[in-house]
């Protein structure tokens, strides 16, 4: 099968009624785990922002708790499960104030996580390239906000 264009699945979606696109969705929703949490998201979270973020942020802080910190290998593979999931998050949400908020909340946490992340390359290059990553993010807010993240960007310490 050949699939389709985004451009024809508008089209498609243009003609079809109500209840034809409602039972498109639920079975969408069906058969992808992120399909049903992106719905969620914009269903239920996307009217409010601060609230999503929040959540997200407790989750994060659930699983840098749960970290096994006996070797620095299981750290660096708990941490990138995490930076996959926030990285999903942000993708739900589209919003770069959302990604600059989420990012700089994980490199807060990396960086005062203990055993020190100095000591280990891996992990120390994880946060480098998420602070990177954030400070290319920054031009694209506004004015006022770039000026408050690049306050808790400083205040990062690595």
């Amino acid at each position: 099968m050949k699939t389709a264009s985004i451009t024809d699945i508008k089209r498609e979606i243009q003609i079809k009624n109500s209840n034809e696109l409602k039972d498109i969705i639920l079975r969408l929703a069906r058969f992808k785990k992120e399909n049903k949490e992106l719905l969620t998201y914009l269903l239920f979270e996307s009217a409010d922002e601060n609230a999503y973020i929040e959540s997200v942020k407790q989750e994060i802080e659930s699983m840098f708790s749960a970290i096994n910190t006996d070797s620095y290998y299981y750290m660096k593979k708990s941490v990138r499960k995490i930076l996959k999931h926030i990285k999903t998050r942000i993708r739900y949400s589209l919003k770069k104030e959302t990604e600059v908020e989420l990012m700089i909340w994980f490199c807060r946490k990396l960086a005062i996580m203990e055993p020190p992340i100095h000591h280990s390359i891996a992990l120390e290059n994880i946060l480098i390239r998420q602070l990177d990553s954030i400070r290319k993010t920054l031009p694209k807010l506004h004015e006022d906000l770039r000026y408050d993240y690049e306050q808790e960007l400083k205040d990062i310490k690595y």
